[in-house]
């Protein structure tokens, strides 16, 4: 039986060594951490349980696609549950918007809370929708690097409705002109942080990402965020997939420009094909350091960062729900803070993600689990304690004036995420969440694609390649590898 080598066990992995399995492969699933999800991962401190990475879960037909594909029914694997508010947003004057799942009803809280007509804001929700639909074959579903994609039809449809897609503008520019009102002009900014980008920098076309999330709603797992890793990671195990961990693999064996194996704690491993779920910086760096490296790729400008503060929190917020947005009152400056000088605005944005109201027992009763993040610049040798330091301040600050209480007393346990923690923990080169940042209009076409163009049977899955960070992009990526490899 052919055999094929995953290296890391973060989603695209697992994905990837579910769909090889079911196309026939022997699959071994290398991973260097003690445990599999990569940054979809959980950990504990104290009576408080947390979710290490993404917490946003949107389109969970993908992951129900796994499931389906292997003959099982997912609801007997994994259950979530759909969302009725997807975030609720603060601002510092004072403004409050819920952000309905159901469209009729967020776009009347819109009109009401905004006053932005409910006309303005749907051909706006259009727009967004056909920018989506036009460019998901190209974009998302199919390899960008091979041409029999930009052959279909589809694709070629989409290439003559260029103009419609705003790649021209930034998104802020066609916020700006589409919805002038300075809250939802920042609402919708917001949505170039989903790819670790700056809004008065990034493509217009970046619409089409919110309207992911309102067109397909947002979900929560019943488990918490870290049962998406575990359930498919025992999907994999069911189709026979060997999973290692405490295996960091050091190199990738090439031989006569073909992959044949791996290294793993000292030990070759041979295969038939080798796909890397890790950064695709560190595995050019580290794994292929003898074969060419794709510079103009992989010395692309990265995307953001984070730092976020895992709180265990002695009380209940009745008021917060499970994603809470406290806006920056200024976000020009937060952004140009954190892809210019590469720092922090002393008025950040922050995100409070809080999973013990739809998982009770993430927390002790009458009290909560906090995942706060703020979007921070990757790392480029700051010094992040001091820098942390800083923000934590701003940041209970900020939810101080929010909530009208004093947090800081209430924190009873604490772990902070800082972008060089990330890069240790993940191999994402410099702690970037995304790999390269869309902040030009080449961006999606300068991603690394899913296959080597220079080493035969070498594929390359997650966040840092084609299609993109994020869950749903990482599943798909496992999807476009699998149709890129041959029948064994």
């Amino acid at each position: 039986m052919a055999k094929a080598i995953i290296i890391g066990a973060g989603i695209g992995g697992i994905a990837t060594a579910i769909r090889l399995a079911r196309k026939g492969y022997q699959v071994d699933l290398f991973e260097a951490n003690d445990y599999i999800g990569g940054k979809l991962s959980t950990f504990r401190l104290g009576d408080y349980r947390f979710d290490a990475g993404p917490s946003l879960f949107t389109m969970p037909q993908f992951v129900d696609e796994l499931f389906e594909l292997c003959g099982e029914r997912p609801e007997e694997f994994f259950q979530y549950k759909r969302k009725d508010i997807a975030c609720t947003y603060y601002w510092e004057d004072g403004v409050r918007l819920t952000a309905y799942g159901d469209t009729t009803k967020f776009v009347q809280e819109v009109e009401q809370k905004l006053g932005v007509s409910s006309a303005k804001l749907n051909r706006y929700l259009t727009r967004a929708k056909k920018k989506f639909d036009r460019t998901r074959a190209l974009f998302l579903e199919r390899s960008l690097h091979k041409w029999n994609t930009f052959l279909r039809k589809e694709t070629l449809v989409g290439i003559a409705r260029y103009f419609s897609f705003e790649i021209d503008s930034t998104l802020n520019q066609v916020n700006q002109k589409q919805l002038a009102e300075p809250h939802l002009v920042q609402f919708y900014n917001r949505f170039a942080t989903y790819n670790g980008s700056n809004p008065y920098k990034t493509p217009g076309m970046m619409t089409l990402v919110q309207h992911l999330e309102q067109f397909y709603g947002t979900y929560i797992p019943h488990k918490g965020m870290g049962e998406i890793s575990k359930s498919l990671c025992e999907l994999a195990k069911r189709q026979g997939v060997q999973v290692y961990l405490n295996q960091r693999v050091d190199k990738i064996v090439i031989e006569n420009k073909t992959a044949v194996g791996v290294v793993a704690n000292d030990k070759m491993h041979r295969a038939d094909l080798i796909v890397s779920n890790m950064d695709v910086v560190p595995t050019y760096r580290k794994l292929l350091p003898d074969q060419m490296q794709p510079e103009k790729i992989l010395s692309q400008e990265r995307s953001s960062s984070a730092v976020i503060f895992y709180w265990g929190i002695g009380k209940s917020f009745p008021q917060l729900d499970l994603h809470n947005i406290f806006f920056s009152d200024d976000y020009k400056a937060e952004f140009d803070a954190i892809f210019k000088t590469k720092t922090f605005f002393e008025d950040p944005t922050v995100y409070v993600n809080i999973t013990s109201k739809d998982v009770p027992t993430d927390a002790p009763s009458g009290k909560e689990n906090w995942f706060v993040m703020v979007n921070a610049p990757h790392d480029t040798g700051q010094d992040w304690k001091e820098l942390s330091i800083a923000l934590r301040k701003w940041v209970i600050q900020k939810l101080n004036r929010a909530l009208e209480v004093d947090i800081a007393p209430l924190i009873e346990e604490e772990w902070i995420m800082t972008p060089d923690v990330i890069e240790a923990r993940t191999q994402s080169y410099l702690g970037a969440l995304y790999g390269a940042s869309s902040n030009n209009k080449m961006a999606a076409f300068m991603r690394h694609p899913n296959f080597s163009k220079q080493l035969t049977n070498l594929y390359f899955c997650g966040g840092s390649v084609h299609p993109g960070g994020g869950i749903p992009l990482c599943l798909l990526s496992a999807k476009i590898v699998a149709d890129l490899t041959p029948i064994p």
